[in-house]
Order: structure tokens, then C-alpha cells, then sequence
């Protein structure tokens, strides 16, 4: 907010001119979240276009294999779509274990020659899954194809080290469990990657004009950026990411991890509902339903009650939630500056839902 009333006092040049040295902390600063080098950051105005450059900048050829989960957002199945129908690449879903989560040994089964990617999404939109990226990086590895992982839902409620999950592209929002602004977001690609990657869009920004028939693309993953952006929300990305570092990750994310634990188990015991929640790992995200009322029942009843839930619709996660029957879940989202009195009047909420009080 203050960058803004700057801009409207100097303008937008002299004003980001000003805080220059704050934006390049904000590149650090992902980077220590993430583990990985200032350079490998990218900034973007949400982690669906961060995702999609990414994505756009593979080459695909009639053939090529693009393999994914069950649980994939739908974003991300559309931009599947729209690369198959152009190129001839082929989506292959990679099926669940028993306990929903994605296959690693199905996975391990069906790669060949002709895998082109590896593309998941990290927790997806519709419940507290968490897909075992470690074990999918440790494979994509193995074979030497690139993985692109979805950390929308993940980014902000559980440490993130890109090492360790083995991913080549990683991305990223900031309004969701990072708390930041609205617009913000980031992409990671692995160094020895980005260089022989394309981005499917190029501006003065990611790109320098050297003669009049030949450009060079920037170095590193700023090539993925453009030249217009909110400098104010840029800011306040990288503020909610230092904020998220004093506190410490793994402190977040144990704070996370036992309120969603804690809501599951209150909401078990309530008449009527039950919890949708898969996976053998589960988050922050709670996902149930309630007997004879729709998740946008659900959510405009609870707000009544000052609770704010949100609704996942089948569409979001078209394969999962067809496979599973669901229209649509109820979504609660419970963080570290929840307490006990945030979770017990979620949990009574949901049982005057159920009990008709509501």
C-alpha cells in the first residue's frame, strides 16, 4: 500500500526506481524458500501463468508422452489438451495407490522412451492429498525427463526444497498459505534446464534486440518474465516470504499439519458428514461433505456463522472427483494463526448444517 500511494505521488518509473533493491530481495528470498539460486526465480502475476510458461516452453512432437495424476487441476489438464490437439503429444494418467495417492511404481511401469514429461500437481485443489514428489523426482531422475510440479496449493504450508523433491520446474502463488497479494506469482527451473528452454511469449524484458534480425534471451529464469508488472505486489510477495522464513517453514508447517489433523478428527464424529480427504501424507487442506447439502450450500450456510469455507466443484478436478462421484467438496483451510476457538466453531458449524440448525 505504500509502494501504491508512492507510485501516485512520483510515478511508477521513479518509484520502482526507489525500491529496486527491495524487488532483487524478493528473488532471494524465493530462493532460500525453495532451496535453490536467486537466478533460478522467476516472477509472475500467478502461478498459473508461472506453470504455463513453463509448460509452453517444452517442445512437443507427435508421440511425445505427457504423463500426470488423477488429481490434476483443471488448468493444468486443459493446457494437456490444448498442446495434444495441436501437436499430437499424448496424455497418459498415471494411476492412484491404494491409498489415492499417485502410483510411483505405476508410474516407474510406464516410463519409455517416448515420456516427454513428467507434470503433477503437489496437493491438489479439491483435498489434503499430497502427492509424493520426492519419490516422483527420484524417477523423472532415473530416466532423465523433466518434472514440472504444481506447488500452488503447497507453496507457503510445507517446506519446499527443490533438491530434495527432484523437481526441474517448480510452480507457485502467493496469495494462498503464503499470504501474500493477489497477482503474485513464481516460477523455479532448474539452471541446467532453462537454458535450452524457449519461453513461448518474449518481450525487452526477457529478451535484448542485438541486431535487427537476432535477440538474446536473458540468462537464467527471468527470461520467463515480462516487462510489465505490479511492482507493489512484488513487494508484498516478498515481504509475505520473509515473514513466512522468520517463522520458520517447518514450524509452519507442523502449526498446518495439526490443525487440519485436529479438524479431521472433529469432523469425524459429526452425523452425516464425511471426510474426502486421500493419500498416505495430508495437509492443510480439509475436504468433507454433508448429507443432502451441496458444497455451496455448505459454504454460503457456514459464512452465516462466520465461518469462511470455500467449495471444490467436480470441474476443478474433473478425473478425480468423476472416479469418486462427487459434485462438489467443502473445502476448510485451517492455518497457523487459526486456534482452538477457530477450529471448534468450524466443527459446530458443520454440525448445525448437518443438524438443520443452520
Amino acid at each position: 500500500m505504500d509502494h501504491l500511494r508512492l507510485e501516485a505521488e512520483i510515478g511508477g518509473y521513479r518509484a520502482a526506481d526507489q525500491k529496486l533493491e527491495a524487488l532483487e530481495a524478493t528473488y532471494e528470498d524465493l530462493a532460500t524458500m525453495l532451496v535453490c539460486a536467486a537466478d533460478e526465480v522467476a516472477l509472475l502475476d500467478s502461478s498459473t501463468r508461472a506453470w504455463a510458461q513453463a509448460f509452453y516452453a517444452l517442445a512437443f512432437q507427435p508421440g511425445d508422452r505427457i504423463l500426470t495424476a488423477r488429481a490434476e487441476y483443471a488448468s493444468n489438464y486443459l493446457a494437456y489438451l490444448h498442446v495434444a490437439e495441436r501437436t499430437g503429444a499424448v496424455i497418459d494418467v498415471v494411476p492412484d495407490d491404494e491409498t489415492g495417492q499417485l502410483s510411483v511404481a505405476a508410474l516407474e511401469s510406464m516410463i519409455d522412451e517416448r515420456v516427454r514429461l513428467v507434470s503433477v500437481t503437489h496437493v491438489p485443489s479439491n483435498g489434503g492429498l499430497v502427492n509424493p514428489a520426492e519419490e516422483i523426482g527420484q524417477v523423472t531422475a532415473a530416466a532423465g525427463i523433466p518434472f514440472l510440479l504444481d506447488a500452488c496449493q503447497s507453496a507457503g504450508q510445507m517446506v519446499l526444497d527443490v533438491d530434495r523433491l527432484g523437481v526441474d520446474m517448480l510452480a507457485g502463488n502467493g496469495r494462498k498459505w503464503l499470504r501474500g497479494p493477489r497477482g503474485t506469482g513464481f516460477l523455479y527451473v532448474r539452471r541446467s534446464l532453462c537454458e535450452r528452454l524457449h519461453p513461448p511469449m518474449i518481450d525487452l524484458h526477457s529478451a535484448e534486440w542485438v541486431e535487427p534480425e537476432r535477440y538474446e534471451l536473458c540468462a537464467g529464469a527471468r527470461r520467463f518474465e515480462m516487462w510489465e508488472s505490479s511492482v507493489a505486489c512484488r513487494l508484498g510477495l516478498g515481504r509475505a516470504v520473509r515473514y513466512a522464513l522468520e517463522l520458520g517453514m517447518d514450524t509452519i508447517e507442523t502449526a498446518v499439519t495439526t490443525r487440519a489433523e485436529a479438524v479431521r478428527e472433529g469432523l469425524a464424529g459429526v452425523e452425516g458428514v464425511t471426510v474426502r480427504d486421500l493419500g498416505r501424507r495430508r495437509c492443510g487442506i480439509v475436504s468433507f461433505t454433508i448429507d443432502g447439502h451441496s458444497g455451496a450450500d455448505v459454504q454460503e450456510r457456514l459464512a452465516r456463522a462466520g465461518v469462511t469455507v470455500t467449495t471444490g466443484r467436480a470441474s476443478s478436478t474433473l478425473l478425480d472427483m468423476s472416479r469418486r462421484q462427487l459434485p462438489s467438496v467443502v473445502r476448510a483451510s485451517p492455518h497457523y494463526f487459526n486456534d482452538d476457538g477457530d477450529l471448534d466453531r468450524l466443527v459446530t458449524g458443520v454440525e448445525d448444517v448437518s443438524g438443520g440448525r443452520l
